[in-house]
Formats: structure tokens, C-alpha cells, sequence
């Protein structure tokens, strides 16, 4: 029998300061850091690979980084409060791989916090079932193993999550899963907008596709301790108290915690709400905190937080037989 997972209590929004409520018709910090996200994202793969094919490579890199956070921003209803509109301002998948409307779904299913890791029911959960994990060839348990450090999950990483998730993807569309088809179907427009760019652009398409697995390497970095096998839900979720270039790439989702207990707060207001309330979150968190990203790059880079197989999963499992 599957484990159940003590339920969370749900998102709190009561004493948040009158501005963070959803009394806020433009957020006009996400709409210009969108403009210069397309900005960057125009100059990497044009006058930057002109002056130097690297630099444009990685200038490209992280405008896909950025436009990565924020779709996560508008899939959460911001910049405004027009589900289309919001959309729209991030129709072009700069990323390629990934179709919005899949992301956001599997996301909002993830943000269940009484799921949260749960091999089956959390979409973005990196463990799994122990019996499934001893069912698996030695090869791709040695390549999961990688996987579970730093340095794994940012060289093989996309590409272990994009098998995962096409293979996941094409199993549902093959039984007949309407929605799934259908956003890969609105997902070949985004990307061909991307396509028709580059067809003008200097920047080469092999040089593209280097730099999309970079900016999702990055992206790795954010997601790689996010959350963690804990007895109780509100305890699974990180803070990584940076205020670095990272935090800002990751438009603070480092105080991770916080952004899941108020997700309608917009980025740039969960730095405020931390340093108010920091206790409160970290009672919240049973201390799951990190000072930076230095510091996980120093514990994490070569050796593996949390094993494969869900650690508790077993024992909860047994008790519940």
C-alpha cells in the first residue's frame, strides 16, 4: 500500500502586508524584467555571437534561465491578473524542450504540499519507490546515482529530466490523454517562433542548443535541494538564504519555502516577507536552511543529499501493509 502523507496546512494569507495581497492590477518589476529578459535573450543570439560565439553562448544561457523563472512567475498569475494575457508575454518557448502549458500544470499539481516527494503524485519529485528503484538495471541506477549530485544533475541532468518527462508524456498521449496532446500540439507554434528567429540569426543552431542545455544546467542548481523527504509536509521545503546573481536568476525562489506557503506574492516582495517573519519560516521548515549557494556547491557538488529510493517511503509503506 502507497504511504499517506500527513496533509499540509494550507497557503497562508493572513498577516501579509496590504501590498502583497492580489490587490496589485501590474506588477510592473516582472513586466520589465521580461522586456530585458527578451533583450538579452536578442542580443546573446545576435551582436554577442557576433563579437565572440562564446560570449553569446552564455549571454544566450542565461536569458533562457531567466525566461524559465518567469514563466514560473506567470503560471502563478502574475504580472496581471489575466490568465491569457500573462501567457501570452512568454508564448516563445526559448527553452525548446519544455511546452508552458505542461509546466504548468505538473507544477501546480506539485505545489499539493501534502504530496510534496512523493514518487508518484508530486510530477517533480526526484525519488523514487524504493521497489521500483531495486527493479532497475544497474546501469541506469549507476546513472541515477550521478544524478543525485550536483555536478550529475547539472551535466546529465536535462537530459535524465527530458527522457523522464517525454517518456511519461508520450505514455499519456498514447492512452488517449486529451490535454497532454493538446499542449504539445500549442507547443510547436512557441518553438517555431524561436526557429524562425534563428533562421535570421547569427548565432548558430548547434550553438543554440548548447546554450538551452546551459541555462537548464543553471536551473538544476535551483531545483537540485528544493525539497526533501520529511515526515511532515511543511517541513520538506527549502530556504537558501542568497541574495546573490543566483537569487536573482532564480527570482528568489531560494526562499523556497516561503514562496510555497504565499505563491500569489510576486518575486520581488519574498525577500521582505522572509526578513519579517524569518523565525516563523524556519519553525515552519523545521530548519531545513542553507546560507547560500556556495555552501550547497561545497556539501552537494560531488556528494549526493538524499539517496535515490524515497528514504521513508519504505518504512511507511510497511507500516500502512
Amino acid at each position: 500500500m502507497r504511504p499517506h502523507s500527513q496533509p499540509a496546512a494550507p497557503t497562508e494569507t493572513t498577516g501579509l502586508p496590504p501590498k502583497t495581497r492580489q490587490n496589485i492590477r501590474v506588477e510592473w518589476p516582472t513586466l520589465g524584467l521580461l522586456a530585458l529578459c527578451y533583450a538579452t535573450w536578442v542580443f546573446g543570439t545576435t551582436a554577442a555571437s557576433t563579437l565572440a560565439l562564446p560570449l553569446g553562448i552564455v549571454v544566450t544561457a542565461l536569458a533562457i534561465a531567466l525566461h524559465s523563472s518567469l514563466c514560473h512567475e506567470v503560471l502563478h498569475g502574475h504580472p496581471f491578473r489575466s490568465r491569457p494575457l500573462n501567457e501570452t508575454l512568454i508564448f516563445p518557448c526559448l527553452c525548446l524542450v519544455i511546452p508552458y502549458v505542461r509546466f504548468r500544470d505538473s507544477h501546480l499539481a506539485h505545489h499539493r504540499e501534502e504530496f510534496l516527494t512523493d514518487p508518484y503524485d508530486d510530477p517533480e519529485a526526484n525519488y523514487l519507490d524504493p521497489a521500483v528503484w531495486a527493479r532497475l538495471p544497474r546501469a541506469v541506477r549507476l546513472v541515477l546515482r550521478l544524478n543525485n549530485t550536483l555536478a550529475g544533475r547539472m551535466l546529465i541532468g536535462p537530459l535524465v529530466a527530458q527522457v523522464t518527462f517525454l517518456r511519461a508524456d508520450w505514455q499519456a498521449i498514447r492512452t488517449g490523454h486529451k490535454a497532454v496532446r493538446d499542449a504539445w500540439l500549442w507547443h510547436i507554434p512557441a518553438v517555431g517562433l524561436v526557429l524562425l528567429w534563428l533562421w535570421f540569426a547569427p548565432m548558430p543552431v548547434w550553438a543554440y542548443l548548447l546554450a538551452v542545455w546551459i541555462g537548464l544546467a543553471v536551473l538544476k542548481i535551483r531545483t537540485f535541494l528544493e525539497h526533501r523527504a520529511h515526515e511532515r509536509a511543511s517541513g520538506r521545503t527549502v530556504v537558501i538564504e542568497d541574495r546573490g546573481p543566483l537569487a536573482l536568476l532564480f527570482l528568489n525562489n531560494n526562499l523556497h519555502v516561503v514562496h510555497h506557503m504565499h505563491p500569489e506574492v510576486p518575486w520581488y516582495q519574498l525577500p521582505t516577507l522572509y526578513a519579517a517573519r524569518r523565525d516563523h519560516y524556519l519553525r515552519r521548515n523545521d530548519g531545513y536552511v542553507y546560507r547560500s549557494y556556495a555552501e550547497i556547491f561545497r556539501a552537494h557538488f560531488w556528494r549526493a543529499k538524499d539517496p535515490v529510493p524515497h528514504p521513508l517511503w519504505q518504512e511507511r509503506s510497511h507500516g500502512d501493509a
